[in-house]
């Protein structure tokens, strides 16, 4: 630090700018006394300069074993107890009561709990018995209690309603009633049943069934009531309208999507995919432009209730004119075109969905181990795969057949005769008449077989042919009378109206008057009710 020579009258020395200011402070006028602010800001400031210096919180990863380093340790130590000290107690705080209560103010209180007890104890707290009650033999019960009970899937009706309470008694009579009006293996699983319960006749005994009510069909309510002391059974009809639903739309990029997005069902889309595709070539004749026209059986009631049912109709229009029309018809719901011509299939199809592993012609025989004819196709699969009918026909023979296993041969039209081998379970009897597609067995591996395969086989006229090699067209035609009535009901099938299904039926004025409020205070919402 640079100093600052001065003369005095004797010597001369040295000094440094600090000390030569108070020295010419002194020489000058005298500096006043601090204030207590500023002395408080000075020994604030010594102290923070003591503490700092004292090293009270070092680094304990640095030095360790040191007396620096046992010091940081102390304060750590110390700062951890103190909080531990100072943690809040664990107990709850009790809050002293809003008000003193003396005897006669609980009193008071207790009297006026019945009002919510009676109420169903919505007040959370219990009435304490007085001294001047007396304890009852046995509990009062409710004079009625109301049920409602589910039928499941595979439950039995009069099991269902001894499970709910009712007595055997009832349950069997009611059983019997309703057997009557509908066969009780008709009532659909999911049916809800309301079940009123009377008073017990004495104590141990089953409560009397006093009423019963369920929607037996889609068309027709049941209910059950006991009358001077005998169950009575009455049939409540329900209107119902079977105006079918028509959902029209233009096809853009995906016809599924279109038909979805223009409110048709996902099963009615997928049985009017699959009645095209067997009558007409989807990817080459159906185009983006068209207009698909579907057509489902509905069924609305009178309460509110919608059934959509099966496909009706399928059609295809271009340009305003009918590209495809097809009506199902018929009691074993063949699909007709509107000139009466039925379903038409062009090709077979596949047994099961395998890859095929041997083909027709001559091969080595797997297991015999020689050269000889192999007449027909081995497809692959896993055991229990299911076969299916390649078209329609009659079962002539199901049973085991040496070399071939489980086998089922079937008749076709045309003099084609099909046999299906080496089958684990078979599924159709002989002479039993199945559909295209329908399932007849399961592959397996039973006669001469190296594992799990169908060994499939085609005849006509009795000798063998290759099925690769064949294409087999089905129809059905309708004649005379049969092919009127036929474009009669298309005719008039094609006039209902898209969308006039889902209108609400007009209320009759029986209707009405069966949904006419019991209470007055009912009527002043109703527009026919007082002014």
């Amino acid at each position: 630090m640079r100093g600052i020579l001065y003369q005095s009258h004797d010597t001369a020395s040295f000094a440094s700018p600090a000390e030569f200011v108070r020295r010419e402070a002194r020489v000058s006028d005298p500096v006043p006394p601090a204030t207590v602010p500023e002395r408080l800001a000075q020994k604030r400031f010594a102290v923070s300069e003591w503490i700092s210096g004292l090293d009270l919180a070092p680094d304990l990863a640095e030095g360790i074993g040191s007396r620096r380093w046992f010091r940081g340790l102390a304060t750590f130590l110390g700062l951890a107890g103190a909080a531990i000290a100072l943690w809040p107690a664990f107990p709850p705080l009790e809050a002293a009561p809003a008000t003193r209560l003396d005897q006669q103010s609980r009193d008071e209180f207790r009297s006026q709990m019945i009002a919510p007890l009676a109420l169903g104890g919505d007040s959370g707290r219990r009435m304490a018995a007085l001294p001047t009650v007396t304890e009852l033999k046995r509990a009062p019960e409710r004079p009625q209690v109301q049920l409602l009970a589910t039928l499941a899937q595979g439950d039995g009706f009069e099991r269902m309603l001894q499970r709910a309470g009712v007595g055997p008694a009832d349950a069997s009579r009611v059983a019997e009633l309703v057997g009557r009006s509908i066969a009780l293996g008709d009532i659909e699983p999911g049916t809800k049943v309301d079940i009123t319960l009377g008073r017990r006749v004495a104590p141990g005994q089953p409560r009397p069934l006093d009423a019963l009510e369920f929607r037996a069909r889609f068309d027709l309510k049941l209910a059950v009531e006991r009358t001077a002391g005998n169950l009575a059974v009455r049939s409540i009809p329900i209107r119902v309208d079977d105006t079918p639903l028509r959902i029209r739309g233009t096809i853009g990029d995906s016809l599924y999507r279109s038909a979805r997005a223009a409110g048709a069902p996902a099963s009615a889309i997928q049985q009017y995919l699959r009645v095209l595709d067997e009558n007409m070539d989807m990817e080459r004749s159906v185009q983006p432009g068209d207009t698909f026209d579907i057509i489902v059986s509905h069924r609305r009631a009178a309460t509110g209730e919608r059934q959509a049912g099966k496909l009706i109709y399928a059609g295809i229009d271009r340009g305003g004119k009918p590209l495809a029309q097809l009506m199902r018809w018929g009691s074993e719901g063949r699909f007709y075109e509107a000139s009466g011509v039925g379903e038409r299939r062009s090709g077979l199809l596949a047994p099961v969905p395998g890859a095929i592993g041997s083909r027709y012609g001559m091969r080595r025989h797997p297991i015999l181990g020689y050269k000889r004819m192999h007449w027909g196709l081995d497809f692959r699969g896993g055991h229990g795969t299911p076969i299916v009918a390649v078209t329609d026909g009659i079962v002539a023979s199901a049973g085991r057949e040496g070399g071939c296993g489980n086998t089922v041969r079937l008749n076709h039209a045309g003099a084609l005769q099909t046999r299906y081998c080496h089958m684990s379970r078979m599924a159709v009897n002989s002479g039993q008449q199945v559909r295209r597609g329908q399932v007849i067995g399961y592959i397996g591996s039973t006669g001469l077989s190296t594992g799990p395969h169908l060994h499939y086989e085609m005849r006509r006229n009795g000798r063998a042919v290759d099925p690769q090699s064949v294409s087999y067209v089905t129809r059905a035609e309708l004649e005379g009378a049969e092919l009127q009535r036929f474009r009669d009901a298309l005719a008039k099938l094609k006039t209902v109206e898209a969308g006039s299904a889902l209108t609400e039926l007009t209320p009759t004025a029986a209707e009405r008057g069966a949904e006419a409020p019991r209470r007055e205070v009912d009527k002043l919402d109703r527009p026919d009710g007082p002014a």
